[in-house]
């Protein structure tokens, strides 16, 4: 059965394959550093040049967004998919343009000018020539075209790769700027762009100008949580709003294991559980200096803490090996109970495979908790979106309206007739109906699935999984909870360009590595002091005097 794409399945995937770990709410390039503002937003400079954020559905909701703090509003959830979409965009939108795209791709590459493109193209008003390219070979074969400076008209330059793309500096050199067609209320002239989230917006922004489309954005972005199986727990009476700190997780994974019947409660927990000490995801202002997370002493409690998790046994033997190719085989087996994973993890795939293991498989999240139990619970926001597109800045200005305007109507919003084009083709050529849910046919999975145009703009994410209602409920259901307990982190939306020889200090490798070492129970907690201690030595205080002089003293926190 076929879904429209939403950002937590398919940022689970490509990232998956793509080698991504984490999509950080600081995304740094590598620069010199010299004679520039290394790409760093400030706070006054990017209201001003933010666009005004204005919703906009094509049909309501069944489970409305609910706003949060920091600005967040969970993705609205959709049970079902329109019999007969209304159109979200007046006329057409092109000029009759000629435009050429280029975009990654992971998986079997489309026939040029199939019947998918013609008919979108035909759709569009313009010829927007997609050539995806092999996504393992993205991060060279883009380089290779800034450096003879033969970028496209439009690409696809996910946020992963900006160091490798040194996307500080090609924006406003190679990129186009885009902030005198979008900044404020401007961008009520693409009414669709304009119901992307403002914080989606902020990744693409590089000195206080916009450059960046966002796609596949959220309006509550997080990077994971702890997931159960929540119909073994409830049925023996345990459930989510029973698990308020550390200390009831540590008990709880001592009740529901049993190496003699195979079954132990945890799987990797360390990503996704370690900011319930209250762990930024990198820099935090403490007594006026900024510290990183690396020398709070809530890592070491946290670290302390899956240490001595390792070592009680409550742990499966393929987790402590580092063995995440069968994660999520030992979790629908029922040999692993609990497991930390990307928001992606809880989608319909995931309930289709797990209820092939088992006809009861239902996931669940535990609550964002405080490690004490005592604490207000908090979690950090990520970045809004990973994928954007840009515009080559030798277009001439009647050519980027009409880019944004094509990017209008790729963005309009779940369940219009320009979404069910976009996404699924033509109905009896790419897809057909299945108890009123599109599915695609042999030639939609060949031309119209592959993701060409939504690399380019997409509506703002929704949550639906049409023919597993509950997962939706479940999924919506515990983010309305959690949105109440987001904040910005430091520096977030900034998009700071690191010098070049501050770039490996802060990817902080040899700490990361030690890190693994004692959550796995390999190394004491002093192992990580060590390296800690040489990771300063060698680069990190350097690092720190950077942040201070260059970005905090200078402009500030960005909140």
């Amino acid at each position: 059965m076929s879904i429209p794409v939403n950002r937590r399945a398919f940022m689970n995937g490509v990232l998956a394959v793509a080698g991504a770990a984490t999509m950080s709410p600081l995304l740094a390039a590598c620069g010199d550093g010299s004679g520039s503002k290394g790409g760093t937003n400030t706070k006054s400079g990017l209201a001003a040049a933010l666009p005004a954020y204005q919703p906009r559905t094509s049909v309501d909701p069944d489970i409305p967004s609910v706003k949060g703090t920091a600005g967040a509003f969970t993705d609205p959830g959709y049970l079902t998919y329109p019999a007969d979409p209304a159109k979200a965009v007046s006329g057409v939108p092109g000029q009759g343009g000629r435009y050429t795209a280029i975009t990654p791709m992971w998986g079997t590459l489309p026939a040029p000018g199939n019947s998918y493109y013609q008919a979108v193209n035909k759709a569009l008003g313009a010829t927007v020539t997609v050539k995806p390219a092999n996504g393992n070979d993205y991060a060279t074969i883009v380089p290779t075209m800034t450096a003879s400076r033969k970028l496209p008209d439009w690409i696809q330059l996910p946020s992963w790769w900006n160091n490798n793309f040194n996307l500080g500096k090609l924006a406003g050199t190679q990129l186009a700027d885009l902030t005198p067609y979008l900044a404020g209320d401007k961008i009520k002239k693409y009414p669709n762009l304009a119901a992307i989230p403002t914080l989606a917006w902020q990744v693409g922004a590089w000195e206080d100008k916009i450059y960046g489309i966002p796609s596949f954005t959220s309006g509550m972005p997080l990077a994971g949580a702890v997931f159960y199986r929540a119909d073994i727990l409830e049925s023996k009476g345990i459930t989510a709003d029973q698990v308020r700190s550390a200390d009831d997780l540590w008990n709880l994974g001592k009740e529901l294991t049993s190496a003699k019947a195979g079954v132990w409660a945890f799987d990797d927990l360390w990503t996704y559980l370690s900011p319930s000490w209250g762990l930024p995801p990198g820099w935090k202002v403490v007594d006026g200096k900024l510290v990183h997370k690396y020398e709070m002493p809530q890592m070491l409690e946290a670290l302390d803490w899956h240490y001595r998790l390792a070592k009680a046994g409550f742990m499966h033997p393929d987790a402590l090996a580092s063995n995440n190719s069968d994660g999520n085989g030992r979790f629908y087996s029922g040999k692993v109970l609990i497991q930390g994973a990307g928001m992606g993890a809880w989608e319909l795939t995931d309930h289709q495979n797990g209820t092939a293991a088992n006809d009861g498989y239902r996931r669940g999240a535990f609550d964002v908790i405080a490690a004490d139990g005592k604490s207000k619970p908090q979690m950090f926001l990520g970045a809004a979106t990973s994928m954007l597109s840009y515009l080559n800045a030798k277009l001439s200005a009647e050519q980027i309206e009409e880019l944004l305007a094509v990017a209008d109507f790729l963005a309009a919003p779940y369940g219009s007739a320009e979404h069910c084009l976009v996404t699924y083709g033509v109905e009896g050529t790419h897809h057909t109906r299945k108890n009123g849910v599109p599915v695609y046919t042999e030639e939609g999975k060949k031309s119209a699935q592959p993701t060409t145009y939504r690399f380019l703009a997409t509506p703002s994410s929704s949550v639906s999984n049409l023919g597993a209602d509950q997962v939706t409920k479940d999924y919506t259901a515990w983010c309305a909870r959690t949105v109440q307990h987001v904040y910005k982190p430091l520096f977030y939306g900034m998009n700071i360009t690191l010098p070049q020889n501050l770039s490996t200090v802060a990817a902080g490798q040899s700490v990361e590595d030690a890190i693994n070492q004692v959550k796995f129970g390999k190394k004491k907690v002093s192992h990580f002091q060590d390296a800690v201690a040489a990771w300063k030595s060698s680069g990190g205080d350097r690092l720190r005097n950077w942040y201070q002089t260059e970005v905090l003293d200078k402009q500030g926190t960005g909140q």
